[in-house]
């Protein structure tokens, strides 16, 4: 051979190559089959490929494949060695187990081995969207510091000189970020339908006469502060169960007085004609103010009676969507019980 390949890669550059370095390769198998290596190359040819990108695993047969194409007459593709994703922890490249471990996909789909199942980005509820986003930022970025980029803005950007040659570690946390961003810019309408089809799941059958409009007005209070649609019902139980305990840190705000300001409270709240979230907290304030009634001794008190922990969104909203009969029961329940 005695020769020195001068080969160009699209994102390593000009590549050199010692064939006397090279080591002979099985062109065909004993049954007479080809192996990977030569039926890659007249695939490649017979389709006409114009750009072969790859991981840079393939990077050492990269000479090999020239040569092979040099031998035949054609014209060889233009070369991509994309970096490797690497593990979260340590160092190497990603494997399934890595997400097994820590708890995150690394197929498209579910995965069944003699192991077991392993859930994909479909069925954890990635948006396809962010996954795409996701992994097209490892590894590569425009020259700006946006992050969210849609699929026609991609198309138009990507470019394969701007990858870089280093692998890139994946950030479990950093595609659950790209999740929530693209769940937030889901419609109400859409995450509602998603968040039915979820409840379903659970076995609710109330949930095929649930009211549409409501599930929007849920969805809006609680999306912010998910990353899944199937976070929804831990952010939302409330709504649709009763509670049946107290969280009990949250408890030690039921003081010795609280029963008797939450029976003022129901009879506030069953004064009230319009019973919107806004004329709500306007009349519940004013009684506070008149009455000169602490902030801390009504509405965490209320909170805990209605969702059984203090979380949750706006409190007047909670109490609106319930409505007022539940309202009531809820502190009742929460008068005999705490």
């Amino acid at each position: 051979m005695n020769e020195v390949l001068e080969l160009k890669d699209i994102i390593r550059g000009d590549i050199k190559f010692d064939t006397n370095l090279l080591d002979d390769k099985v062109l065909f198998k004993s049954d007479g089959m080809p192996t990977y290596h030569l039926a890659n190359i007249v695939d490649d040819h017979l389709m006409e490929t114009s750009h072969v990108i790859r991981g840079e695993e393939w990077l050492p047969s990269l000479p090999l494949h020239h040569l092979l194409y040099k031998a035949f007459g054609w014209e060889a593709p233009e070369f991509a060695h994309l970096p490797l994703i690497l593990k979260p922890i340590g160092n190497g490249k990603l494997s399934k187990r890595d997400g097994d471990k820590m708890g995150f996909p690394v197929f498209p789909l579910e995965w069944k081995t003699e192991e077991g199942i392993s859930s994909g980005y479909r069925e954890t509820g990635y948006f396809p969207e962010a996954v795409i986003n996701f992994l097209a930022l490892l590894g590569w970025n425009d020259g700006t510091d946006q992050e969210l980029f849609s699929l026609d803005e991609l198309v138009e950007k990507f470019d394969l000189n701007r990858v870089h040659k280093a692998g890139a570690k994946f950030d479990p946390e950093k595609n659950k970020w790209f999740n929530h961003q693209y769940l937030q810019k889901q419609s109400e309408e859409a995450l509602a339908e998603l968040f039915i089809s979820d409840l379903k799941k659970r076995d609710f059958s109330f949930v095929e006469m649930t009211n549409r409009s409501l599930m929007k007005r849920i969805v809006s209070s609680i999306k912010e502060r998910a990353n899944f649609v199937s976070d929804f019902w831990e952010l939302a139980d409330y709504f649709f169960v009763v509670p049946t305990s107290y969280d009990e840190k949250a408890s030690k705000n039921w003081k010795e007085e609280t029963p008797v300001l939450m029976k003022q409270v129901i009879d506030v709240l069953v004064s009230i004609d319009d019973f919107t979230s806004l004329n709500i907290e306007t009349i519940v304030k004013d009684w506070m103010t008149t009455n000169e009634i602490g902030m801390g001794k009504v509405m965490q008190p209320l909170r805990l009676s209605l969702v059984g922990a203090l979380k949750g969104p706006h409190l007047f909203d909670i109490i609106e969507l319930i409505g007022k009969e539940e309202t009531v029961k809820r502190i009742e329940k929460a008068i005999q019980s705490l």
